[in-house]
């Protein structure tokens, strides 16, 4: 029940947030809602070419404060960041597998692969309805997986 509550929660505050971060010329990465130990946290992340400063964190935040009081997607308390997706961000959304073929990713797999293990990194090679391929670094091997076999798919050396 949490889960699909989530899931709701994400899509009204990801429907309200991107007008907002792309009328700051950013763009919106992600929006999670979870919870750590005892606390639920609201995470927007941003980007843009050249990455995001503290400054672009704290418009946004201020930018979505009201709105989001006003939308009251979440009933409960919670704490909200608004941040960069990082270094080493994790590919999540479509246009993140497809923007990213060709770059370097780290995988971490919910099961191990045999002969592989749970961890391996290498080059995306492709991406098409949640089949990922990911070829190692002397292109000589390839594995495709459903995203959702993942627990997550990160770049390495993003820059």
């Amino acid at each position: 029940m949490a889960k699909s509550k989530g899931g709701v929660t994400v899509s009204r505050v990801r429907k309200l947030c991107e007008p907002i971060v792309t009328g700051l010329g950013l763009r919106l990465w992600d929006v999670r809602y979870l919870k750590e130990g005892a606390d639920w946290y609201l995470r927007i992340f941003i980007d843009k070419d050249g990455g995001v400063s503290i400054d672009d964190c704290e418009a946004v935040s201020r930018a979505i404060n009201d709105p989001l009081d006003e939308l009251d997607p979440i009933e409960s308390s919670y704490c909200l960041e608004v941040c960069s997706p990082g270094v080493e961000r994790e590919l999540v959304n479509d246009e993140h597998f497809e923007q990213f073929i060709g770059a370097d990713v780290m995988v971490k797999m919910l099961r191990p692969i045999e002969g592989i293990g749970r961890e391996f990194d290498g080059v995306l090679r492709a991406y098409s309805g949640g089949e990922v391929t990911v070829a190692d670094h002397a292109g000589e091997n390839e594995i495709t997986f459903n995203k959702k076999e993942a627990a997550w798919i990160k770049l390495d050396d993003f820059d």
